[in-house]
């Protein structure tokens, strides 16, 4: 099935942020991501442009868009395979820069061939930055711990969207992705699981949610599932995640016992240990 055309996100004259939301099969073998691309009177940055599986796909789609050679920056909220898995074919296609946290900056090379990063990242101290983007500029926002220990997401203060990342992920498909949640009750049964065990704890979306607070807000878009658009879904969400436990605030000595189950190679599951009488 071909791709479906991108969600304009935003657009004016000299500004535009698009979101390709089902460049990847949904076969059940990769979870569903979204990419982004951002332009500012003509210089381009794309965001978390994903792995392999997204890297066809997406030049083809982002060409009739954007030419991707003139690409300035591919912006990576953290170090995932979904996130940079492709990286070397970006880097050998484009010259964009890579631009990610400092944490990471020695581990991306780990993504491409000997050398291609030389001189071509940008690393992005914890306390983040100002990225200028054409006239504009986008803001490097600290989120480390949600879930990444060096951890950005993405401010356009044109658009007064924020990329956040994994912070907000929803599981759903492509197609679902491309509709926008107004009213977050019924979304968040679609969010629970993997915030509880992606996100670290809850002091750190507690702090994450003031910082977040003092900006103006008119959409969140995580990299996977839908956007939360709306002043009251956006409200309740920072509500959301102020009291949600997750990470460590579960854990406890359970989870840190030796292993007793045998996985089965064949079956690829895990089998019970057999008692002995």
């Amino acid at each position: 099935m071909l791709p479906m055309s991108p969600i304009e996100l935003f657009r004016n004259d000299h500004h535009a942020c698009l979101m390709f939301t089902d460049l990847v099969d949904e076969d059940g073998q990769a979870v569903q991501a979204n990419q982004f691309l951002i332009v500012d009177h003509g210089v381009g940055a794309i965001l978390d442009p994903g792995g392999n599986l997204a890297f066809n796909e997406l030049f083809l789609a982002l060409s009739r868009w954007f030419p991707p050679q003139n690409l300035s920056y591919l912006l990576a909220s953290h170090a995932d395979p979904d996130i940079i898995a492709s990286l070397d074919r970006w880097l050998t296609s484009t010259k964009a820069q890579l631009v990610i946290s400092r944490i990471w900056e020695r581990f991306a090379p780990h993504f491409t061939k000997v050398g291609k990063t030389e001189n071509r990242v940008i690393g992005v101290p914890d306390a983040g930055g100002r990225l200028p983007l054409g006239r504009s500029e986008l803001l490097m926002v600290p989120a480390h711990f949600l879930h990444s220990e060096g951890n950005f997401q993405f401010y356009d203060p044109v658009s007064r969207i924020l990329f956040t990342g994994d912070l907000g992920v929803s599981m759903t498909s492509g197609e679902e992705a491309r509709t926008a949640v107004r009213d977050l009750r019924p979304h968040i049964p679609r969010m629970e699981g993997f915030h509880r065990r992606y996100m670290v704890s809850n002091k750190v979306l507690r702090l994450w949610a003031r910082m977040a607070r003092q900006l103006d807000v008119k959409m969140i878009v995580p990299q996977h599932g839908a956007p939360i658009e709306g002043k009251q879904a956006i409200a309740d969400f920072y509500d959301w995640v102020e009291t949600l436990m997750c990470g460590i605030d579960l854990f406890d000595d359970r989870a840190y016992q030796l292993p007793t189950a045998r996985i089965d190679a064949v079956t690829r599951k895990l089998q019970p240990q057999l008692r002995v009488a």
